[in-house]
Order: structure tokens, then C-alpha cells, then sequence
């Protein structure tokens, strides 16, 4: 009859274990210890696959350095492979906020890879004299090392898949740039009338300012190429052999693409936690900037009746449950509240960079799960609002210029014309009486009808131009 346990033990005692499970004692221990946030390991991928990586690199480094049995050093190979490929990762169920600066993660890949590699060897799971944890997994590495240095590449990984959605996002209202180019609107600052634009113009600054944060989230992303590995407990490199740091490093950039260097200095570099607020700060000007643009979308597509009701967005589900025929702007909405989540997530980031003593920083956990967090937010919220709002945007164009053509704010384009205070008497005049613009300049005699429809013209109110007759 199969067994169903195996007993594993560590230095507070033994402890029975799923024959099922690949991870250890130790792994149990902190899935018992921490049941915080009820977000396992396994949800971040990226983690997990930068983990088996640098379990990878490190048995190479330590065999080619002679430091690791070659059969031992391809058994963990073998199994970070498979783990690299998507497998077992159902096997990282330690919670992603924990205390111990992550050692329970960087234990539970210990732990998974010692006993996959144990099998291809062709033991039993548990057999750990045919491959240890900590003595051959963990070799020449501690968690200060090995688990920051996963903590970079993966946030590496994830910020590139934030540029790929930012820039879904960015194609995506670029587009209705073009489609709106020629749609008159009256242009607001304060909140009131200012001069006219045009809708394309809007969105086509909206696309630029999206353009402008890739950039931002790209310049940040360099920051957490700097690696700790080597660098052991503190930064010294106790208990690994000399070449180990310049070895392992060039296996990491080889087998992850990646180009990691090692910091210059390790002991710095273990306590350091500076690129994660420069980074946390980017992510929450991504959040306000694109919260900026949902709060216009909500603005211009309010009403439709008793709001501005310059565009129409998609309507996707009855906006309530009292109100028949209500449309709600959904998708601005959730994406408002994903900006609040990261602007909120970056206050954690610059406490727990900050709580850091001596020469480690234990909060990298939380650090950890507040930047993956934000970055998979914002990656899901841009996706649904290019998808689900920006494409399907429609312009309301006639109602858009009628507004530009019954405003006050054109009588700014007639300044260079009749002057200040002309254009202020009109402005005044019409504000009172509710007249247009148009009917009072004719009125008053102050232009005559050819160039008052030149100035007034779209292109003149759309762009620079040089007016005959302007005042000097």
C-alpha cells in the first residue's frame, strides 16, 4: 500500500507531510504562519519562473566552480526546467506577504526543486542526501541574495508587460485621434469655456501623455537590472567560492535574457530597496495621469441630456437599478479606482523601503506584492478600457459644434481683431442677453461678415494663423 505522508523534519521538530506535495517543512510552516492576504505564490508566475532561474544559474555557477556534484547540479537543473516550462507551480502555496525577508519563498523553491530533482535522480520525494534543500538547491546563495534577485527579474518581466499595455492602450486612443480630427468642440479650463479645439486634438493628447509614461516606466525598468547575487547573508559573499558572483551573474543574463549586472557594491545593494520607490512612484503617475483621462471621458460623456454630451461611450449594462434607461461610464470608473488602489500601494512602498535596518530590509514582501499588484491592475484595467470604452467612443459632432458656435470662449479668437476690450463688451453683452457672439460683432459693426467667418473659420480656430487687419 502507497504511502500517504512522508515525516520531514527541521531544527523545531518533525512535521508530516502530503506524500503529493513537492514542498517541505518548511513551506508548511509558513503556509501555517501566514494566512494574510490569501494570495499564494503561485499567482505570480513571473516570481516563481524568476525563482527557478536563479536556482538554475546557481547550480551551474557551483558545478562549473566544482562546488556541486555535476549529477546533483543537472537533477536541480532538470527540475527548474520543468518548473521554468509552467509546471508544479501549484506546489508555491506560502502566502506572497510574509516576515523573514521572503526566506519562506526563496525555501519553498528550495524546498520543490530539491525534491523534484530527487525523482529524476530516481529517489523518493523526501530522500534529501540525494539532493538538500538548503545544502545543494541553496548552495552558495541565502535568501538575501537569491530572493531579491528574483524579486528584479520578475518586476522586470512585469513592467515589460505593462509597456505592451500601455502601449495597446496608447494605439488605441491614437486612433480615435485620427477619427476626430475634424470634430469642432469647445475647449474648457476651470471647468468653463475657454477656446475652440477639436475632439482629435483631445485624444491625441491623451495618447501623448500615455506615450510619455512608457517612457517614464521604461527609463524605471533599467533600475532593477543591478543584481545582489553573491552577496549572500550581507553582501560579503560568506560561503560562496570566488568567481561565484561573476559565474552566476553571466548564467542569469544568458538564461533569462535579461541584462543583469552585479551591483558594485553587494552590501549596499542587499539593504538598497531605492529602485522599488522610484519605480512605485512611476506606477502611481501612470495611475494619476490615466485617472486624469477617465475623469475627462466621464465629463464629456455625462448626460445625455443634462451634461456636456460631447462623446458617447459604449454602453455595456444598465447603469440602475431604479433609474430605467441609465448608462453609467463603467469602465472609467473601475479604471479611477485602480489609480486609487496604486496610489494608495505606492504609501506602503515608501514605508516599507524606509523600515528597512542595517543591512537588510525585511519588508521586500510587501514591497514585493504592491508593486506585482499595481502592475497587474493597471495591465487589466488599460486592456478593458481600450477594449470595452476607447474603441467604441462616438462623437456627438453637431451638438459639438453647435456649443463652439453659441459660446462666449470665441470671442477670444477675435481679439487680435477688435481688441481686448471690444471683444470684453461682446462677451459681456452676449453673457447677459443671451445672444451669440456672431449676431453682436455684426451688430456693433465691429467686423464685417467675410472676416468674421474667416477668423471663425475651423481652421483658424484649430491652429496658428496670421489674420489681415489684426491689431497691433
Amino acid at each position: 500500500m502507497a504511502k500517504t505522508h512522508r515525516i520531514e523534519h527541521d531544527f523545531l521538530g518533525e512535521r508530516e507531510i502530503s506524500s503529493d506535495c513537492y514542498y517541505g517543512v518548511q513551506t508548511l510552516r509558513a503556509v501555517e504562519n501566514f494566512p494574510i492576504t490569501g494570495t499564494k505564490i503561485s499567482s505570480v508566475p513571473e516570481l516563481i519562473w524568476s525563482l527557478a532561474q536563479i536556482k538554475k544559474a546557481a547550480a551551474l555557477a557551483n558545478m562549473e566552480l566544482g562546488v556541486l556534484p555535476n549529477e546533483i547540479a543537472r537533477g536541480i537543473v532538470a527540475a527548474c526546467d520543468e518548473i521554468i516550462a509552467g509546471k508544479l507551480h501549484d506546489q508555491f502555496p506560502v502566502d506572497v506577504i510574509q516576515g523573514g525577508a521572503g526566506t519562506s519563498t526563496n525555501m519553498n523553491a528550495n524546498e520543490v526543486i530539491a525534491n523534484r530533482a530527487i525523482e529524476i535522480l530516481g529517489h523518493e520525494k523526501g530522500e534529501y542526501q540525494y539532493c538538500h534543500p538548503n545544502n545543494h538547491v541553496n548552495c552558495s546563495q541565502s535568501t538575501n541574495d537569491a530572493y531579491p534577485s528574483a524579486f528584479r527579474i520578475a518586476l522586470h518581466k512585469k513592467l515589460s508587460v505593462l509597456i505592451e499595455c500601455m502601449q495597446y492602450l496608447q494605439k488605441s486612443v491614437a486612433a480615435k485621434g485620427v477619427e476626430f480630427a475634424d470634430v469642432l468642440k469647445m475647449g474648457r479650463t476651470q471647468l468653463q469655456d475657454a477656446v475652440p479645439m477639436s475632439l482629435g486634438q483631445e485624444f491625441s493628447a491623451y495618447a501623448t501623455t500615455i506615450g510619455e509614461d512608457i517612457e517614464r516606466v521604461r527609463e524605471a525598468q533599467k533600475l532593477i537590472l543591478e543584481i545582489n547575487m553573491g552577496a549572500t547573508a550581507i553582501g560579503t559573499g560568506i560561503n560562496s567560492p570566488p568567481e561565484y558572483t561573476r559565474v552566476v551573474t553571466e548564467a542569469l543574463r544568458t538564461l533569462t535574457g535579461i541584462p543583469v549586472v552585479t551591483s558594485a557594491n553587494l552590501i549596499e545593494a542587499t539593504w538598497d530597496t531605492g529602485a522599488y520607490v522610484q519605480i512605485s512612484a512611476v506606477l502611481k503617475r501612470v495611475a494619476v495621469k490615466i485617472c486624469k483621462i477617465c475623469n475627462d471621458l466621464r465629463l464629456l460623456s455625462s448626460g445625455p441630456r443634462c451634461g456636456f454630451n460631447e462623446i458617447n461611450l459604449p454602453a455595456l449594462q444598465p447603469g440602475s437599478s431604479i433609474m430605467p434607461g441609465k448608462i453609467n461610464p463603467v469602465m472609467p470608473e473601475v479604471v479611477n479606482q485602480i489609480a486609487y488602489y496604486v496610489i494608495g500601494a505606492d504609501l506602503t512602498v515608501t514605508l516599507a523601503a524606509e523600515n528597512g535596518q542595517l543591512e537588510l530590509n525585511v519588508m521586500e514582501p510587501v514591497i514585493g506584492y504592491s508593486l506585482f499588484k499595481s502592475i497587474s491592475m493597471l495591465c487589466n484595467g488599460f486592456k478593458v478600457l481600450a477594449d470595452k470604452c476607447i474603441d467604441g467612443i462616438t462623437a456627438n459632432r453637431e451638438h459639438c459644434r453647435a456649443m463652439v458656435l453659441n459660446s462666449i470662449g470665441i470671442v477670444t479668437a477675435l481679439n487680435p481683431i477688435i481688441g481686448y476690450e471690444n471683444s470684453a463688451l461682446v462677451a459681456r453683452e452676449a453673457l447677459a442677453s443671451g445672444r451669440s457672439v456672431y449676431d453682436l460683432v455684426l451688430e456693433k459693426k465691429l467686423m464685417d461678415k467675410e472676416l468674421l467667418d474667416e477668423v471663425l473659420s475651423t481652421e483658424n480656430l484649430l491652429h496658428p494663423r496670421f489674420i489681415v487687419g489684426a491689431k497691433a
